[in-house]
């Protein structure tokens, strides 16, 4: 049979996993996509126009 464990060592090792299961949360909150798919591109984030790009002849 195990040794019992520690009033003290059981708190501290919830509190340890409190601990990681709220980063795990949070890191998972913000991993989301930064744009939805049909939400317009901000202004100056756009594909430049054909007729500006130069054109390179090989």
């Amino acid at each position: 049979m195990p040794a019992p464990t520690r009033t003290a060592e059981r708190y501290a090792r919830a509190v340890a996993a409190a601990l990681a299961a709220a980063a795990c949360l949070l890191l998972a909150a913000n991993a989301g996509p930064t744009t939805t798919a049909g939400s317009p591109a901000p202004v100056g984030e756009t594909a430049p126009k054909l007729e500006d790009v130069a054109s390179v002849d090989r």
